[in-house]
């Protein structure tokens, strides 16, 4: 049961639908981002695990409200409003502008008239949304997979999330970057961020780490790093940062990505999957809060 509940993500086995899952987020994500008050950090613009998939919460409208959610269970995306209308589309092997135009059309007959800027976000070479015939796979099993893998890690942050009373972000699904993250913040201005990330605006960069953090998160991997991790960053890093000792064993700290990675593949194995990946989240933290000379006094809730 806990190798079900904790399923493999064979990276190689599903990059294909992935791919495709990560643009069709982006599109619902975007949809979500243009409707919002703007909240700091962008947390206005992610969705959030649910007991069936993901979904945006309720989106304004003038005096009404939307919301959009995937169904990794039955394969289906829902829109609803709270006027008691509702449409569905099938989750199911179709290229992103296929999905694109049926979800608009789906808004338009909901009354609903919304604009996106249709490229992409925070990734290599992006074909805008409606041109975008080239990712177009869909493995349901492996959408289900995501989404249990999903719901064990927010489980767990929710776990971890309480420890803390200083500020701290929601559990939340990034679609730009397509992960799972919660941030805790010591409370003091840090230096100006370089930006750079691809296709995103600097400023938005600059607005998200305009104070220290102590991020952490779960996240699915790449061609470059082919298999799931849990990963905790730290900015600006202090220093002694990346040398401090963390748990569990498995856990090391990547130079490249400038953050500490623990495989999921570690964590789903073994005994206690829960107390191995609170292990990481804790130590990891503290970390960053002593090498960052934090007040952790103030910061965290007593047992």
């Amino acid at each position: 049961m806990v190798s079900d509940r904790w399923p493999s993500l064979h990276f190689q086995d599903w990059k294909e639908t992935y791919a495709t899952l990560h643009m069709w987020t982006q599109i619902v994500g975007k949809i979500r981002l243009v409707q919002m008050p703007w909240i700091n950090h962008s947390w206005h613009t992610t969705l959030y695990v649910t007991s069936r998939g993901l979904t945006t919460s309720p989106i304004p409208d003038g005096t009404r409200t939307f919301q959009i959610y995937f169904d990794f269970i039955d394969h289906k995306l829902f829109i609803q409003t709270s006027d008691g209308e509702l449409r569905t589309m099938a989750l199911e092997p179709r290229s992103v502008a296929d999905f694109y135009e049926e979800l608009f059309a789906k808004l338009a007959e909901l009354n609903l008239k919304v604009k996106i800027h249709t490229t992409p976000n925070e990734v290599a070479n992006p074909i805008p949304f409606e041109k975008d015939f080239e990712h177009k796979a869909y493995d349901a099993d492996y959408a289900n997979r995501l989404w249990r893998a999903l719901v064990q890690a927010d489980r767990v942050f929710n776990q971890f999330r309480a420890r803390f009373t200083g500020k701290c972000s929601p559990v939340h699904f990034f679609w730009g970057s397509f992960d799972l993250a919660v941030t805790r913040f010591s409370g003091r201005r840090a230096p100006e961020h370089p930006g750079g990330v691809p296709h995103l605006p600097d400023w938005v960069a600059r607005e998200a780490y305009s104070h220290e953090v102590s991020s952490c998160g779960f996240w699915p991997g790449s061609e470059q790093m082919p298999l799931p991790v849990f990963y905790s960053y730290a900015y600006p890093a202090p220093e002694g940062f990346s040398t401090s000792r963390v748990g569990p064993s498995a856990a090391s700290y990547n130079s490249e990505l400038g953050e500490f990675i623990l495989p999921y593949d570690e964590v789903r194995q073994s005994a206690s999957p829960d107390e191995a990946l609170l292990e990481f989240l804790q130590t990891t933290y503290e970390a960053a809060a002593d090498s960052g000379k934090w007040d952790r006094s103030e910061l965290e809730r007593a047992e």
